[in-house]
């Protein structure tokens, strides 16, 4: 099949099954008719671009939620049903079910923190107005970027500062500086002081796991040397707030996070309610050592991540 077909195909099906278009729409957008994005979908049906599943909705989520909660010892485990196994798709269907929880429990006088992500953003979004009362919203690590990459930072707090009607408090430097003096010297301004300070008061933390991949946002930021990654891909299964940790849930880089900015993973163990929002293939490894780790004691993921850590 020669290759311009092909991606339109590919394209076709990504619109009509990922994005709801019709056919019609599909035909406007390829410049094709809509007999032939008709022609297209079978296809990608025939060539297992396109792979159709029925997903059970009456599968026993609770139960795995309960399993998750006696395994590791969870306040609350929140399995979610997700049609595909897929990024994109994964962090939509967590950023609804993490937002819900927090209409849930957040209350007067709550101090929540936050990280920054694509998977913090999808929460952010999903965040209905619950009216409340003296809440605070604190950024956790910082998220000053040495690149043009976009960390949603400044989105996400808006988006929990108008969800709790509170005016968020930012942390504006970066998560990570070439030296421990660097850090000295920033932490000691009062003003970053007391973001600092409030962020360990926080009583709700939420927070995703940054799986280890050069494609993944923290490594697309410019923090690192090549003698940081060497060890981060030699130990590391995943990062909260920036700081890396091994498969059982230990700082793997004492270097490295003794120049990172922002909460410290022993302070999410102290937090009413420490979320972890997190699914994927890529983020299964990370997942169980956060766990092993006892950083969490609320997690939000998908059916299948759920499997793979009771499994392990």
């Amino acid at each position: 099949m020669e290759k311009e077909k092909l991606l339109k195909i590919i394209e076709a099906a990504k619109l009509y099954y990922l994005l709801d278009y019709n056919q019609n729409d599909i035909a406007r957008e390829l410049g094709v008719s809509r007999p032939t994005v008709s022609r297209f979908l079978q296809i990608a049906k025939q060539e297992g671009i396109v792979d159709i599943r029925i997903m059970d909705p009456t599968e026993d989520v609770e139960n795995l939620s309960a399993q998750l909660e006696q395994k590791f010892g969870l306040k609350k485990a929140i399995v979610t049903h997700i049609p595909q196994y897929e990024e994109s798709v994964i962090k939509t269907y967590l950023g609804e079910k993490a937002a819900s929880f927090l209409n849930e429990v957040v209350d007067h006088d709550d101090i929540i923190g936050v990280t920054w992500g694509t998977t913090l953003y999808h929460v952010a979004l999903e965040l209905k107005q619950k009216p409340c009362k003296n809440v605070k919203v604190v950024q956790l690590k910082g998220g000053v970027s040495h690149s043009e990459t976009n960390t949603y930072a400044n989105e996400i707090l808006y988006l929990f500062g108008k969800a709790f009607n509170s005016a968020p408090h930012h942390l504006p430097l970066p998560a990570i500086v070439d030296h421990v003096v660097v850090k000295q010297a920033m932490e000691a301004d009062r003003h970053i002081k007391k973001i600092l300070e409030m962020g360990k008061q926080s009583n709700i933390a939420v927070y995703t796991i940054g799986p280890i991949k050069s494609e993944s946002l923290l490594f697309q930021l410019g923090y690192f040397t090549e003698e940081d990654l060497q060890v981060i891909y030699s130990k590391a299964v995943g990062d909260i707030c920036s700081r890396f940790f091994d498969k059982d849930g230990k700082v793997c880089n004492e270097n490295l996070d003794a120049r990172t900015l922002g909460i410290e993973l022993e302070e999410l163990k102290k937090k009413k309610y420490s979320i972890l929002v997190a699914g994927g293939a890529h983020k299964i490894d990370g997942i169980y050592g956060a766990l092993k780790g006892k950083y969490t004691n609320v997690l939000v993921t998908d059916q299948f991540t759920a499997k793979f850590l009771l499994d392990k």
